[in-house]
């Protein structure tokens, strides 16, 4: 029986642990070929990638900060080298620098606004034209309830999670025709 992604191929930032792990395990389980994004977790990577070569999918494991754009583009040349094409784009990666504002530094404002919300545009920027020239794809972002109720401690990522969704809206009215 064929399965509902088969022959499609899903890149899944952050994929290394956590929910970006979870996600790429399910698409995989599902028929996709996945490119499994990581910064840090090279062994839970590869680790993934042969549990998914075990379904059947392909795997390509991609160490890539997808908050440099230059990384994102290296990463996105692998892909269609490996596989051809891209049909969904999973934007999971993020991070967390938890401090009250009063106790904050510009450099966890910078970290969290970069990871979290750089990468979506870093990915969805070169991932998009992919898209449009096949008329076809799916992109995903993760945002968290955090964004609508905010949290102590929480103010950066509160933000890039709240930009996230304002950043997807608009993207889906630019080109969901």
């Amino acid at each position: 029986m064929r399965k509902r992604l088969e022959g499609m191929t899903a890149i899944v930032t952050g994929a290394g642990r956590g929910i970006g792990h979870a996600i790429a395990q399910e698409l995989a389980e599902t028929g996709a070929n996945i490119v499994i994004n990581y910064v840090t977790s090279a062994d839970a990577a590869h680790e993934l990638a042969e549990d998914i070569e075990k379904l059947g999918p392909r795997a390509l494991v991609v160490q890539a900060d997808v908050a440099d754009f230059e990384q994102v583009s290296e990463m996105i040349k692998q892909t269609i080298q490996t596989f051809g094409q891209i049909d969904i784009l999973v934007n999971n990666a993020g991070i967390t620098r938890d401090k009250t504002l009063k106790n904050m530094t510009r450099d966890h404002w910078d970290d969290v606004m970069r990871v979290n919300l750089g990468s979506v545009f870093n990915c969805t920027k070169q991932v998009l034209p992919f898209m449009l020239e096949r008329k076809s794809g799916k992109i995903v972002n993760i945002s968290s309830f955090v964004a609508q109720g905010g949290n102590i401690g929480q103010s950066n990522y509160a933000a890039t999670k709240a930009g996230i969704i304002g950043f997807t809206k608009s993207i889906a009215l630019e080109v969901s025709r």
